[in-house]
C-alpha cells in the first residue's frame, strides 16, 4: 500500500461508516391546542381629560384627538404554528365596544365589560394583521398573528439541539 493510500484510507472508512448510519431523523411538529388571552387596553380616552388636563384641548372640537380615542390590543403579536388550534379569550375591561377582525377568517364583537371566546385554526403560514373595526379606534388598535411553518419550527428545534 502506498503512503498516500495509507493516509486517506482511515478517512474513507470513517465517511463510509457515517453514510451507513443514515441521515439523522428529522424532528416533526405536531399541532397543539393553545389558549391565548388578548385584552383591549384604553391608552388615551376622553374620560382621561379629567385626570390629565392637557388632554382637554386635544379631545376638544378641532383637537388632535377630536372624535378619536386611542386603544390597543395586548399582546399585539401572537405567534403560533400552522395547524395549531387557538382558543382566544378576549377581555374588554371597559365600557366601549370593540371588535377583533382577523380578515377574512375571524370576526368577533367584543362588548364592553365582558370576556368573549372564539376558536381559530391557523391553516396557512404567514403574517396576518388583526384590527378593531371601529373607525375611531384605528389606526392604533391593531396587531398581527404570525403563523410559522412546521418545517421552520422543526429546523429550529434541530439547530437548538446541535448548539448544546
Amino acid at each position: 500500500m502506498t503512503q498516500s493510500l495509507r493516509t486517506i484510507m482511515p478517512l474513507v472508512v470513517g465517511l463510509a461508516a457515517l453514510e451507513c448510519r443514515g441521515a439523522p431523523a428529522r424532528a416533526t411538529y405536531h399541532p397543539v391546542h393553545r389558549e391565548i388571552t388578548i385584552t383591549t387596553l384604553p391608552l388615551l380616552t376622553k374620560e382621561m381629560a379629567k385626570i390629565y388636563p392637557f388632554l382637554t384641548r386635544e379631545f376638544a372640537h378641532g383637537g388632535l384627538l377630536d372624535g378619536k380615542e386611542i386603544y390597543a390590543f395586548e399582546p399585539s403579536t401572537v405567534t403560533v404554528v400552522e395547524g395549531d388550534t387557538i382558543d382566544f379569550q378576549f377581555i374588554n375591561p371597559e365600557d366601549d365596544l370593540h371588535s377583533f377582525v382577523l380578515a377574512p377568517d375571524l370576526s368577533v364583537t367584543l362588548p364592553g365589560l365582558k370576556a368573549t371566546s372564539a376558536r381559530f385554526v391557523a391553516r396557512r403560514a404567514g403574517i396576518y394583521p388583526f384590527t378593531c373595526s371601529i373607525p375611531a379606534h384605528l389606526p392604533s388598535m391593531w396587531g398581527q398573528l404570525v403563523v410559522l411553518s412546521p418545517e421552520a419550527v422543526a429546523t429550529g428545534a434541530e439547530q437548538g439541539r446541535g448548539a448544546r
